[in-house]
């Protein structure tokens, strides 16, 4: 019943997330037909487009179609390329899927030992020194981290490039190369984050009575922590990770700019700065759709930590 709760939610939650993009897409500012053909078009010129485009029709009908559409994997064409808006979307979606991922395992890698160290030393040298370094990792804005790694590690000692993707099919090393800096300027961030929470999860459950238990029993604290507090201590930290990487997905745009990534953050901004309404709306459901599935695969995965979940 658990997984069959979740899987509703999740599809009811996708169809009201389409209505909400569709509806946001639709209400902004300036028309696609009249941007299409400049200020100097007659209105007669603009209503022809409209018709066209399919614009002229109630917004319901707009929707559904769209929505359709998308069930059948047709997420319309670019008003300006005429091309299928699909293949763009899983053309960029390359390269932020990969930039994402990649700075989501380098914040898993780097948080949570800092995390258990810190709380396994509560109240001592080390841990004061981590909570600094997390202090300071979130006054660091990731863009303006991006920048002096480029300086650091680009320009100066050229070990990375400074910007542009080669791409896949091009080179995959030097795909993966070109994708180090940006997501380490994720990371940095992500990584202050998960690590309070990692080491306020761990504190919690060292607090425990089963922890104190087997500390009863003659184990240390940190063999009772590795044999029995951690599955528990994952679960909060596991949601945390969750949405960190559906922020980390939605909010590339920002670092793929400044690297020069052709990624869907900066396809979208682009999308919006041209008003190409099928682009804009196509590439934000499908950023929605991701978060939504991850969310869904975090709820899964509780059953798989969490015994009591198995039994609801």
């Amino acid at each position: 019943m658990y997984v069959i709760r979740r899987i509703g939610v999740y599809a009811f939650s996708l169809i009201l997330a389409s209505i909400l993009v569709f509806v946001v897409m639709s209400v902004l500012p300036g028309d696609p037909a009249t941007v299409m053909l400049g200020t100097q078009a007659t209105p007669e010129s603009v209503a022809v487009l409209r018709s066209e485009l399919g614009l002229d029709r109630p917004l319901v009908v707009q929707y559904l179609d769209w929505f359709t559409g998308m069930i059948r994997g047709d997420l319309g064409e670019s008003v300006f390329t005429g091309q299928p808006i699909g293949p763009q979307i899983a053309d960029r979606l390359a390269v932020t899927l990969p930039l994402a991922l990649m700075a989501l395992t380098m914040t898993t890698l780097i948080s949570f030992p800092l995390g258990v160290f810190a709380a396994a030393r509560h109240r001592t040298l080390g841990d004061t020194v981590v909570s600094v370094l997390s202090q300071l990792g979130l006054a660091i804005p990731a863009f303006w981290a991006g920048l002096m790694l480029i300086t650091v590690f680009a320009i100066n000692n050229s070990w990375f490039p400074a910007s542009g993707f080669p791409g896949w099919d091009e080179s995959v090393s030097q795909s993966l190369r070109a994708l180090i800096l940006p997501a380490f300027s994720l990371a940095i961030v992500q990584s202050s984050i998960i690590t309070r929470y990692v080491r306020s999860a761990v504190l919690e459950t060292l607090r425990e009575e089963y922890i104190r238990t087997a500390r009863s029993k003659g184990l240390s604290k940190s063999q009772a922590l590795w044999r029995h507090g951690l599955r528990n201590a994952a679960i909060p930290v596991l949601t945390i990770l969750g949405l960190q990487f559906a922020a980390l997905l939605s909010g590339t745009v920002i670092i793929e700019t400044v690297f020069v990534l052709p990624g869907l953050g900066r396809m979208l901004l682009d999308g919006i700065t041209g008003r190409d309404l099928p682009l804009v709306q196509g590439g934000a459901f499908v950023i929605v759709a991701f978060i939504l599935t991850i969310n869904l695969l975090v709820d899964l995965s509780y059953r798989v930590i969490d015994p009591r979940v198995r039994q609801q």
